[in-house]
């Protein structure tokens, strides 16, 4: 008796693929992450864009009219900015889902990574959800508030995806003195306390997200500015720190990292400065929010050099 097709050619299939699958962090590994992080970091520009330009109401929710899941003719360019954005998202969730599948067949070697893997990917969905709770909400300040943090522990877990994956598994230990490694965290206290004063501050501020939306947080965004100011400030002074440290003591990669920060929060700095002072202006803002999702992502890569797998150092 000859064998069914159709209960031998699947599993033959199905192995084959299996088989295809990295069987340790290779070049497709690499990519998959790297784009899954720059798309995390890009969705971030696109729903600044869609807030800063009054389109957050342009589509309904689920669909973009009551009968069209695309924008029509009839709508203004605010539902392109708007589906643009929800488009996008769709590509996040497709690059989380190939570090997933990329990741699959050594995950009982890599737990970190198959577990950073699938945050990325539910964080995905959930940010999914709330965009459209957001809609359903009129915009709420903070709804959106929360959308974007979750957006950008996107960004640090899809960092640290990146940043561990070209190191060996096992044990790690400090490749910096403790002093310096305790500095690092602090800072990176610092920049969660920096990021949150400014998203409160954007949204006690003017860009709601549609000019019919009016409600707000409460708070007086010019005090806010202020307050905002300071943990920054803080933060570049500790980046100095790492810095002037790691060239000491020679840290070399660490120092790179610390160097690239220290860059990020220079421009930063004077971006900020800039839409202070020129009554917010929509760019500037934006720039803004793409720039701290760097600063995020930048700061991850320090805190994971703060060790070294032991048999690097071996």
């Amino acid at each position: 008796m000859s064998a069914d097709p159709s209960t031998t050619t699947a599993p033959g299939v199905w192995q084959r693929f299996r088989q295809w699958l990295p069987d340790h962090v290779d070049a497709r590994v690499r990519v998959a992450a790297w784009i899954s992080l720059i798309l995390e970091i890009a969705i971030v520009g696109t729903g600044g864009a869609v807030r800063l330009t009054d389109s957050g109401l342009g589509c309904e929710w689920p669909l973009c009219t009551a009968d069209s899941l695309f924008p029509t003719e009839a709508q203004s360019y605010h539902s392109l900015i708007e589906f643009g954005n929800r488009g996008l998202s769709f590509f996040v969730g497709l690059a989380a889902v190939a570090v997933i599948v990329f990741v699959s067949r050594i995950r009982h070697q890599r737990r970190d990574l198959w577990t950073m893997a699938w945050i990325v990917f539910a964080g995905v969905l959930v940010q999914a959800a709330v965009g459209g709770i957001l809609v359903l909400f009129d915009l709420h300040p903070n709804l959106v508030s929360f959308h974007y943090i979750v957006s950008l522990v996107l960004v640090g877990v899809s960092a640290a995806f990146v940043a561990r994956m070209g190191q060996p598994a096992g044990p790690r230990e400090l490749a910096v003195p403790r002093w310096l490694a305790v500095v690092t965290h602090i800072s990176s206290f610092v920049l969660a306390i920096t990021v949150l004063i400014g998203v409160l501050t954007t949204g006690a501020g003017p860009h709601s997200g549609d000019p019919e939306v009016t409600l707000r947080n409460g708070f007086d965004a010019t005090v806010l500015e202020h307050v905002h100011s300071w943990p920054a400030y803080a933060m570049f002074a500790l980046t100095l720190v790492m810095v002037i440290g790691a060239w000491v003591v020679g840290a070399t990669r660490f120092r790179g990292w610390a160097i690239a920060l220290l860059a990020v929060e220079l421009v930063q700095i004077a971006v900020g400065l800039y839409q202070a002072r020129n009554d917010l202006p929509p760019l500037a803002v934006g720039v803004h929010m793409v720039l701290a999702a760097i600063a995020v992502a930048v700061m991850t890569a320090v805190v994971m050099h703060v060790k070294r797998p032991v048999a690097a150092a071996a």
